[in-house]
């Protein structure tokens, strides 16, 4: 029970830094701030480009948007679920 507690908990960490990366994707990356956004891409982006390769971004022009990274984080829920029905 206590190691699927932890996993658990690891997938929430997780999915907390997928969702803080994509927030800071919408400010600039310059200094601390992009050291910050860099460290957190080579964390999530493994995990993330499985489903970037499945899903084309939607939108044109300069503006387009990524929802793989929602997709991930839908996909790491329903294991979360999967690891508390264990």
């Amino acid at each position: 029970m206590r190691l699927g507690y932890l996993l658990y908990r690891l997938i929430d960490f997780y999915e907390l830094l997928i969702l803080a990366e994509c927030i800071l994707s919408w400010f600039p990356t310059e200094g601390v701030l992009g050291d910050i956004y860099e460290a957190l891409r080579r964390l999530t982006d493994p995990f993330v480009d499985i489903f970037r390769k499945l899903i084309p971004m939607a939108g044109g022009g300069p503006v387009r948007v990524d929802f793989s990274p929602m997709i991930a984080i839908i996909v790491l829920d329903l294991i979360k679920r999967l690891v508390i029905s264990l």
